[in-house]
């Protein structure tokens, strides 16, 4: 849920990049960019090998080298063949080469074979499969043999062809361990042996994610999570207190007042739950309200829907939610709510173009609505769209309009925009001194311009202001370290994020990364399977696989070869 999790940024609360924090092996951000490239690169080269009316294989033709006479004349033997005639000779080719244990060259035969194979040949295509599976294994087998000693330090070249074949094999497993020990030995100074370890632990982190997501207990937030998270609505009818026409029926009759229903209604059960922050019960009295058709069902609907994402049960949510945005004679409020937190559960999906069509459709249906403003242009944020999140924030309020021009400014390396930006934080906490995130985002802001005593002078502010908001006590710790690599009070002001919220999954994986920094992986590895446990969508749950893996695949490179990354 985009408002009440951390923000989803390039930089961690320290000022550092979580790649950096994480030994620069595990996060899905690091490289992203690089990533894309290389796959649409990929991508493009295969639309125009189809244009060519022959596809080739990554490495183009597998045909031995010819001199042009005898080039031509193979060109118009093969023009006369058929296309499973010529994938047949090019498997023959293949064979030729495995037998000579020249691997790499049979790959590309056999991945010919199977692009010239017409489609409904499966014996044959089967076949070509089955004969490039086993080159990789026999490549995989000369690779470890003859380039990897396993009485001495491997070479990272060596390691790095390993970890290839390896991840050809999809062995991601191994294939990270030996990527971790190029890093290494490199110092992660090598792109190529970056992109390789990112890549395969993204993979590792969607797949876990993806099995464990789908079978977790539903698990309720903790009360300060809660709150927060409603608090990021200014507009929201269903967060607000109960209005004295709707207290519960039993409430009533003690003040002799008639009941407006004749039955005890669910939705204000719930209401009044809500408010005694008694939230385990929410959804069972939404049901209730919904199942008698009541009075308050678009209400109970919105309300239900809520409390389902915020357990982290999207699929169950989102009924409820197309329910509410299709009640055409509801109260535009409460579709335009619904908008937002569909739009923002499309979001946590990674799916941003159903996400961007949904605040588009709250703008128009309710645009003087702020929380539409707000969260669209969190999205753009994250969209790296921040021009256009300017114009959100600009339509919405001061405090967020502040934090997204001093991220324009900053981004756009302007310090006359980034002093407008830090005065308008001044006239933020000024003009509202009992907002304890206007001087969170100040202090983050202060951290980036190094001016690390007065930031920790706002976090302190918030502490006051918020004594119970485990975050803030997480971000402070940060501070510390980058400050005054004061490693003990940092992690005794995490500590203390977690005694107060031991549901902070933040506080768990920033305590993670830091013991990878101080080498501690065992208590590190431990940290973040508690975070996974408390992730709130399958999205940040691969992000913490990823660190975990990552610090995993360095037990497994100590234990091999003794290597061990710098520490704190």
């Amino acid at each position: 849920i985009m408002a009440a999790s951390k923000p989803v940024e390039p930089q961690s609360g320290s000022g550092l990049p979580r790649w950096q924090l994480a030994l620069l092996v595990g996060t899905p951000i690091v490289l992203g960019v690089g990533a894309v490239y290389l796959w649409n690169r990929s991508r493009t080269k295969e639309r125009r090998g189809k244009g060519s009316g022959e596809r080739k294989t990554p490495e183009g033709s597998a045909s031995p080298v010819q001199g042009q006479d005898g080039a031509a004349r193979g060109n118009r033997e093969q023009e006369n063949m058929s296309p499973l005639d010529r994938a047949q000779a090019a498997k023959n080719k293949g064979n030729k080469y495995f037998k000579a244990a020249k691997y790499e060259q049979a790959i590309q035969c056999y991945t010919e074979a199977i692009a010239l194979c017409p489609s409904d040949q499966k014996a044959d295509l089967s076949t070509f499969y089955q004969n490039r599976a086993a080159a990789y294994e026999q490549q995989v087998s000369t690779t470890i043999t003859d380039n990897v000693s396993t009485d001495s330090l491997p070479k990272p070249r060596a390691l790095f062809r390993r970890a290839k074949a390896l991840e050809r094999l999809d062995n991601k497993k191994e294939c990270l361990e030996d990527v971790t020990a190029v890093c290494i030995l490199e110092a992660f100074q090598n792109q190529q042996s970056m992109l390789l370890a990112d890549k395969v632990l993204k993979l590792l982190g969607k797949e876990k994610a993806k099995e464990k997501y789908k079978n977790r207990e539903p698990l309720m937030p903790s009360p300060q999570f809660i709150k927060s998270y409603f608090s990021s609505f200014t507009d929201d009818i269903i967060s607000q207190p109960l209005q004295k026409g709707e207290k519960k029926d039993e409430d009533k009759d003690k003040e002799g007042e008639a009941a407006e229903v004749t039955e005890s209604s669910g939705y204000l059960k719930a209401k009044q739950y809500m408010e005694e922050e008694n939230y385990d019960k929410i959804i069972s009295e939404c049901t209730k309200e919904i199942e008698s058709s009541g009075r308050y069902t678009a209400e109970a609907l919105l309300l239900r829907a809520t409390f389902y994402l915020l357990i982290g049960n999207a699929t169950a949510a989102q009924p409820d939610l197309d329910r509410v945005i299709n009640m055409q004679d509801a109260n535009v409020k409460l579709r335009a709510n619904a908008l937002i937190k569909r739009g923002s559960m499309y979001m946590q999906q990674q799916q941003p173009l159903l996400s961007t069509q949904d605040f588009n459709m709250a703008a128009e249906i309710d645009s003087r609505n702020a929380d539409v403003y707000h969260h669209r242009g969190q999205l753009k944020i994250l969209l790296d769209q921040v021009d256009e999140a300017v114009g959100d924030f600009d339509e919405c309020i001061l405090l967020r309009f502040a934090l997204c021009y001093y991220r324009q400014a900053y981004t756009g390396n302007n310090p006359a925009q980034v002093q407008t930006a830090m005065d308008g934080f001044e006239d933020v906490i000024r003009r509202f001194p009992r907002c304890a995130e206007g001087y969170a985002l100040y202090a983050q802001a202060l951290t980036d311009q190094q001016q690390f005593g007065k930031a920790d002078e706002m976090y302190d502010k918030c502490i006051d202001l918020e004594p119970d908001n485990a975050t803030t006590y997480v971000h402070k710790g940060l501070l510390q370290l980058q400050w005054k690599q004061d490693l003990d009070l940092g992690l005794e002001l995490i500590s203390k994020a977690i005694e107060i919220d031991n549901k902070c999954d933040f506080a768990y994986e920033t305590m993670g990364t830091i013991e990878v920094q101080r080498g501690n992986l065992d208590k590190a590895i431990e940290m973040f399977n508690k975070a996974i446990n408390l992730a709130k969508s399958e999205m940040e749950m691969a992000h913490l696989y990823s660190l975990c893996d990552a610090a995993y695949a360095q037990t497994e490179v100590a234990r091999k070869y003794g290597l061990k990354p710098p520490t704190l």
